[in-house]
C-alpha cells in the first residue's frame, strides 16, 4: 500500500522557518523524484520544488527560490522541505508527491500558517 504522510506544518510568524518532511512507504522510494507542491485558499495547486531521485538536481517555484530547499534521504525514505524566511502568502496546505513516468502518488497534505 503506497502511503506518503507529510508533517512538520503548524502556525508560524512571518520571517521564520519550518521544516516538513514527508515519509514514503509501499514503493520502490529511490526510484521516484519527489516533489513538494501547495495550495493556497481559493487558489490552485502549484509546484514548489522538485528533486531527483538522487537529489542531485533541485528546482524551484520562482516566489520560493533562495528561501526553501528541498532534500531527500533515500535510506529513511524521506523528502524534506526546508522553508526559511516565510511569508503570509506561503500561508497554504503543502503535498509532497511521488514521480515515476506517468505514475504519481499523493500525500494528504500539511497545513502551514504564516501569521503574526
Amino acid at each position: 500500500q503506497v502511503q506518503l504522510v507529510e508533517s512538520g506544518g503548524g502556525l508560524v510568524q512571518p520571517g521564520g522557518s519550518l521544516k516538513l518532511s514527508c515519509a514514503a512507504s509501499g514503493f520502490t522510494f529511490s526510484m521516484y523524484a519527489m516533489r513538494w507542491y501547495r495550495q493556497a485558499p481559493g487558489k490552485e495547486r502549484e509546484l514548489v520544488a522538485h528533486i531527483s531521485t538522487t537529489g542531485g538536481s533541485t528546482n524551484y517555484a520562482d516566489s520560493v527560490k533562495g528561501r526553501f530547499t528541498i532534500s531527500r534521504d533515500n535510506a529513511k525514505n524521506t523528502v524534506y522541505l526546508q522553508m526559511n524566511s516565510l511569508k503570509p502568502e506561503d500561508t497554504a496546505v503543502y503535498y509532497c508527491s511521488a514521480i515515476r513516468g506517468v505514475l504519481t502518488y499523493w500525500g494528504q497534505g500539511t497545513r502551514l500558517t504564516v501569521s503574526s
